[in-house]
């Protein structure tokens, strides 16, 4: 539907609006439905079965055993925050989109976990600013063009640093720090020197598309080399977020750069 509506979209922009806003009234009323998890998820029915991102949801349940705290940057509907909650960790989440902020706040609600999630309707940047974001659902961005999102389908959101939001939240206390921005990833870290720097050090899982979703004319992430040289120059170590992890160099992120190429993933574990 999608794919049929699209040019439609782009050619009239108040058809994207009524599509929109329809859409969004109509996902109000969708129903939370129990997962394999023992908890209930109302917003994206493919994240309730237990076939959405499997490898990532292995390895997120693994590595919030080893933290006191989630923090989620992207949370979306609070498909990780639910299961960070539902094994009794604390939660700050950070989700901007109002469609997905609506069933963030639902799903904590109905789990009755309402004291242990802190939110933040804010998108996250080097700045306190208030910017401009294109498409919705899973693949809203602060990057214009991203995903094929089409020109219409814009919002503005206000935009705090990593390190304001925090601001003393980790003290004492080991974070695993989810980011899922779709391409505003290093805007994210250049807000977040304090966070690095952070003692316990956090645990981050980070996605970073270096040839997929671009914007058109844009073959790979202009800003690949700088957000993983955020972390390397902070003392982490890179690796693959994957069933099989693969230790990730500056040299292997030279090479796709030079290459215009992909690497084995799209997520990754910086500790």
């Amino acid at each position: 539907m999608k794919r049929l509506l699209k040019p439609f979209v782009e050619r009239f922009p108040a058809l994207a609006t009524f599509y929109r806003n329809s859409r969004d009234h109509l996902d109000r009323d969708q129903p939370a439905l129990p997962t394999p998890w023992g908890f209930t998820l109302a917003g994206c029915p493919q994240m309730t079965t237990g076939t959405f991102e499997i490898e990532e949801t292995q390895l997120v349940r693994q590595l919030l055993a080893e933290v006191d705290l989630l923090v989620n940057v992207g949370a979306n509907v609070g498909y990780y925050c639910c299961h960070a909650l539902s094994l009794g960790k604390r939660v700050i989440a950070v989700e901007p989109m109002a469609r997905n902020l609506n069933y963030l706040m639902r799903n904590v609600v109905e789990n009755g976990w309402n004291q242990q999630c802190e939110i933040f309707p804010v998108a996250l940047g080097e700045q306190t600013d208030v910017l401009r974001m294109w498409g919705g659902g899973t693949g809203a961005s602060r990057i214009q063009g991203w995903g094929g999102a089409p020109e219409s389908y814009v919002t503005q959101v206000p935009i705090l640093t990593l390190d304001r939001l925090l601001q003393g939240n980790m003290r004492g206390r080991r974070a695993l720090i989810l980011v899922d921005v779709e391409g505003a990833e290093y805007a994210v870290l250049k807000g977040a020197t304090q966070t690095l720097r952070q003692d316990p050090r956090a645990i981050w899982m980070v996605e970073i598309s270096i040839t997929r979703h671009q914007p058109a004319g844009t073959p790979i992430n202009p800003h690949l080399l700088p957000t993983f040289d955020c972390f390397l120059n902070s003392g982490f170590q890179a690796m693959t977020a994957a069933r099989r992890p693969e230790p990730i160099g500056r040299d292997h992120v030279l090479a796709a750069v030079k290459a215009r190429s992909q690497v084995s993933c799209s997520n990754f574990i910086f500790r």
